[in-house]
């Protein structure tokens, strides 16, 4: 295996960030690693690329152990941190070959990744004066340039713009093509144009491990209907096969449902048991947002 995670437990004072969570990546795999903002991504994976140790568990790289073989999994690891960074005051080439006398490299890899991430038109820049799309190619040609054979990519499209969203995305899954990648992310659009399967973690449990074929496949449906009164949730969370509600604005309700049998005729009755009049109602099929969301609101 690539990466191995084995019941791996961080704590930061009496908060758990991590709690006993266990997942394994092979070779050649992309997966996406879903969570909303403060779910413990960024906490495993500086686990995974020796920054930080873990309280409890175990993790490898290529069988190398995180904690007894740092260097060992340092040359295996490509990491690309969330917030990026770079010295703004040097030069692209200048910076690569910084970097590349640390990591050892020959100079030839340097020309190598500024053509491969796409920087060939503006390697004779400061990296200050590059917008943020090709900063983040430049720590992606950093990350690349000791060949490393897993990536570790957390938050790589932050703060884009929709046409820098597509060429790192498109790059991305391009470098992942010979490589093992964990993607960090909470936008489930970035899944779906790279990864093949996704980890989804919540407050430091993983929810879900499934290819996204496994997702789609789990079925269910939304129905969105708006009442001409307010309605507390807890009385749409006892209806029969309800797995989550949303109060979308106003009276507007979003209730997802684990069945695929028409659930329309049980809010009809609802609403009619409760003195309600219903002034809209639509049912859709479950996309992959709607599930990431369903799958970090559960409550626990």
């Amino acid at each position: 295996m690539s990466i191995k995670v084995d019941q791996v437990t961080k704590k930061y004072g009496e908060q758990k960030a991590l709690n006993g969570i266990s997942f394994e990546i092979g070779k050649g795999e992309i997966v996406g690693f879903l969570g909303p903002n403060g779910a413990g991504k960024s906490t495993m994976m500086k686990i995974l690329t020796t920054y930080i140790t873990a309280d409890e568990g175990s993790s490898s790289v290529n069988e190398h152990d995180v904690v007894s073989s740092k260097k060992a999994v340092q040359k295996s690891i490509g990491y690309l941190p969330e917030h990026n960074p770079l010295y703004l005051e040097m030069y692209i080439r200048e910076y690569l070959r910084f970097n590349a006398d640390i990591y050892k490299v020959k100079k030839e890899r340097i020309e190598e990744v500024i053509q491969l991430t796409g920087l060939t038109s503006e390697a004779h820049k400061k990296i200050g004066q590059l917008s943020k799309g090709y900063r983040q190619r430049v720590g992606l040609a950093t990350a690349l340039l000791h060949n490393p054979s897993v990536l570790v990519l957390d938050e790589p499209t932050t703060g884009l713009d929709p046409n820098q969203l597509v060429e790192i995305r498109e790059l991305i899954k391009n470098v992942g093509k010979e490589k093992t990648v964990l993607l960090s992310t909470h936008i489930m659009q970035e899944v779906e144009a790279i990864c093949d399967r996704v980890i989804v973690i919540n407050k430091g449990e993983i929810v879900a491990d499934k290819t996204l074929s496994e997702l789609r496949g789990d079925g269910g449906q939304i129905i969105e209907v708006e009442f001409d009164y307010r309605v507390e949730t807890v009385l749409l969370e006892g209806l029969n096969s309800v797995s989550s509600v949303v109060n979308r604005e106003g009276f507007i309700y979003e209730l997802s449902f684990s069945t695929d049998k028409d659930m329309r005729p049980v809010v009809f009755d609802f609403a009619h048991d409760n003195g309600l009049k219903i002034l809209q109602l639509n049912r859709k099929n479950k996309n992959l947002e709607s599930l990431f969301r369903e799958l970090t609101s559960q409550k626990g």
